[in-house]
């Protein structure tokens, strides 16, 4: 069995456990306010890593600026709580319509 292999079956057996440990304790564990404020705050900071690693790079690279505004718009959209399928309509339009200008 190759190292990947392995290391694929380890983390998924982990992920596992962390699964079943979380309804196990649930009423046995009681974290303090101070943790469940941090928790949180590393919850939207792991969100918006993932967002703006997604928003602005490709292949290892900067994506270019339509991706970005795109986002941009999307984001300002969603801000506004514009029905969902108009946020994504928006854009999409928005990086569409740059990339056909030349805008990469």
């Amino acid at each position: 069995m190759s190292g990947t292999v392995g290391m694929v079956l380890a983390l998924a057996a982990g992920t596992y456990a962390f699964r079943l440990v979380g309804p196990a304790l649930h009423g046995r564990v009681e974290l303090p306010d101070r943790v469940r404020v941090l928790l949180s705050a590393g919850a939207v900071v792991l969100l918006v890593a993932l967002l703006a690693t997604g928003a602005l790079t490709e292949g290892g690279g900067f994506a270019g600026w339509a991706r970005p505004a795109g986002v941009a718009v999307g984001g300002v959209l969603a801000w506004h709580r514009a029905p969902f399928v108009l946020v994504v309509l928006g854009a999409a339009a928005t990086t569409a319509v740059l990339r056909a200008v030349g805008v990469a």
